[in-house]
């Protein structure tokens, strides 16, 4: 359910009995008409187990436990963040720990709306949290709390359009926005903009609609060269300076970036060589790769850049961990995906990368040690915790570590998509 997540290693103080303390906690963005993140559903599996220890209790205490110790802000990047509830953390008031301004309460279907869960509710709703009714489907029961909501969200997956169309008319009265929940596809998501609907989750926006032979556009062709040299120890400036001033829109970008505040240097920087001079390689490739990021994601969901950015990352952070080239498996975790940035086929694209050919392999879908690290990372992002399981236990690969690289990697991307925007 997560497209894209965190993974979190907290103090033995403060773990349930599970295998290493692991905990894995996942974050699936929900996307608004123009794109953008609105927030962000946060789910959690504790352990290397198939699903969550114990009850729902168990997994909505311990969601609580996370967003406390680690911070609400850091877990949303200061959005709204969707927090699943049972009925114990509504009317026992467990929920009381979170700041109310930025919490989404999120009433699951298994919920009995009792009065004493209305009650908690709109107890909840006075003191400034907004409310969310989850996988709904219409009841007379449900009328209570569809009075309090905020959000109703319904799944594309389990209701057809004629029920939809039933509960669109049930509530055409009731001041609530509407979430189209496992949009998979661009017709889906079409759809539900066409229904009314004003909020969207799913993979709908890393699956564009993809032309058929169309070739990488020229302009495009350059970042992603200049995405390979920036990975080279020590860089070749003046072959990475003549590709960056082939491309006016990229040039402009680096260097007002390496002129923002972030930066904070005192004299105007005029050039690339004078931008790597100024900064460092270290910082210039982060900024570097920053731009070219923004560059290749143009007109397209930010939040594809900010994946690109975690996979990219913890691949890197990861390799070093199982004797993979660091700079290869960065490069592959980022072009994993160039086809919802530039709207072209893998098989289009992977001829035309500057990687060793088993790499260009795994990203097309190929089996290989090569591919390990972004097949975990693409499934941590679903939240199929089983096979991030079977693919590290079949690559020798230790969990711990893996979730503590993408924990490294998740703070970095925030860190970077702060410079692009």
């Amino acid at each position: 359910m997560a497209l894209q997540e965190m993974a979190v290693n907290n103090s033995e103080a403060s773990q349930p009995d599970t295998p290493g303390g692991l905990r894995y906690l996942a974050r699936q963005p929900i996307l608004d008409l123009r794109g953008r993140v609105h927030g962000y559903e946060l789910l959690f599996r504790a352990g290397p187990e198939a699903a969550f220890r114990g009850d729902g209790e168990f997994a909505t205490r311990t969601m609580l436990d996370n967003s406390v110790l680690f911070g609400m802000d850091k877990l949303t990047g200061g959005l709204p963040a969707f927090v699943n509830c049972t009925a114990e953390a509504l009317t026992e008031r467990l929920v009381d720990v979170l700041p109310p301004s930025m919490t989404v309460l999120e009433i699951l279907e298994t919920v009995d709306p009792t009065p004493q869960v209305v009650a908690a509710c709109r107890k909840l709703k006075e003191t400034g949290f907004r409310l969310a009714l989850d996988d709904f489907s219409w009841s007379p029961k449900w009328a209570p709390l569809v009075e309090l909501a905020d959000y109703i969200k319904v799944d594309f997956m389990l209701l057809n359009a004629a029920g939809r169309g039933q509960l669109r008319h049930k509530l055409k009265d009731v001041a609530v926005a509407l979430i189209a929940e496992k949009v998979e596809t661009q017709e889906e998501y079409k759809q539900a903009c066409k229904e009314g609907f004003t909020y969207f989750q799913g993979y709908y926006f890393c699956r564009p609609v993809l032309l058929k032979g169309r070739r990488i556009p020229a302009n495009r062709l350059f970042h992603i060269q200049i995405l390979e040299l920036l990975q080279h120890n020590p860089m070749d400036l003046k072959q990475i300076g003549d590709l960056v001033k082939r491309d006016a829109s990229l040039a402009y970008r680096l260097l007002r970036l390496v002129n923002s505040p972030v930066c904070a240097i005192r004299q105007e920087v005029r050039s690339i060589e004078a931008a790597l001079v100024a900064v460092g390689e270290d910082a210039f490739r982060r900024i570097a790769t920053v731009a070219i990021g923004s560059e290749l994601n143009a007109n397209r969901p930010p939040e594809i850049l900010r994946m690109a950015f975690v996979r990219g990352r913890f691949c890197e952070l990861a390799a070093g961990l199982c004797a993979l080239d660091t700079t290869e498996q960065y490069l592959l975790g980022m072009f994993s995906l160039l086809p919802a940035m530039l709207e072209v086929s893998m098989e289009e694209l992977a001829p035309a990368l500057p990687l060793r050919q088993k790499i260009r392999e795994a990203l097309v879908g190929v089996l290989s040690r090569d591919g390990s690290l972004l097949m975990w990372a693409e499934r941590h992002e679903h939240g199929d915790w089983l096979r991030c399981d079977a693919i590290a236990q079949s690559y020798g690969l230790n969990q711990k570590e893996l979730v503590q690289c993408f924990e490294e990697a998740v703070i970095w991307a925030e860190a970077a998509l702060q410079l692009a925007f």
